[in-house]
């Protein structure tokens, strides 16, 4: 991906498209930080002692996404991806097997999922379902949800930032 295949959202935009805008925005924005880099590239943990990297994130994300959107907003049963009981940060925890193309495919199908549960909702629309780890079963408005999931890309975006450059030099914004 290219910073030109990163289209900013309308200034002039409505609530939901620009939502919808910036959510794109960063989805687009992890997956160029990760081009052009080989799988052993997207395994190295950059800023050590940190073991981040930008596969790590990857996964992360899609759990992110099938989280917010699958498990809270319809209540979906769906269980973790890459995480268990036994490595609660297992997204974060790739081994040598671990692929950007498998990762890749994970993630744009959570996206995927994400894009179809949202688009039969209002911003208004509370949640089907608590977030996970929530004793007191408190519901989420879609426009939380939006607002939540652009911060936690734009967080991990910027340490995508700090990670690519470490790896070969590459910044942008």
């Amino acid at each position: 991906m290219t910073t030109s295949e990163r289209r900013e959202p309308s200034t002039v935009a409505g609530e939901r498209e620009m939502l919808d805008g910036w959510l794109e925005y960063h989805r687009d924005t992890l997956a160029w930080k990760c081009a052009g880099l080989d799988d052993k590239q997207l395994r190295q943990a950059a800023a050590v002692p940190s073991g981040l990297t930008l596969l790590g994130l990857v996964r992360h994300m899609a759990e992110v996404e099938r989280s917010w959107f699958r498990r809270v907003l319809a209540d979906e049963d769906a269980g973790p991806i890459y995480y268990s009981d036994a490595d609660e940060d297992g997204d974060f925890h790739v081994g040598d097997g671990d692929t950007w193309t498998d990762t890749y495919a994970v993630w744009q199908a959570e996206i995927a999922r994400a894009r179809e549960l949202a688009a039969a909702r209002s911003l208004d629309d509370l949640s089907a379902g608590p977030r996970r780890d929530s004793s007191t079963g408190e519901r989420f408005s879609l426009r939380w949800i939006y607002t939540h999931m652009i911060e936690e890309y734009a967080r991990h975006n910027g340490h995508a930032d700090l990670i690519r450059e470490a790896i070969d030099g590459v910044t942008g914004d």
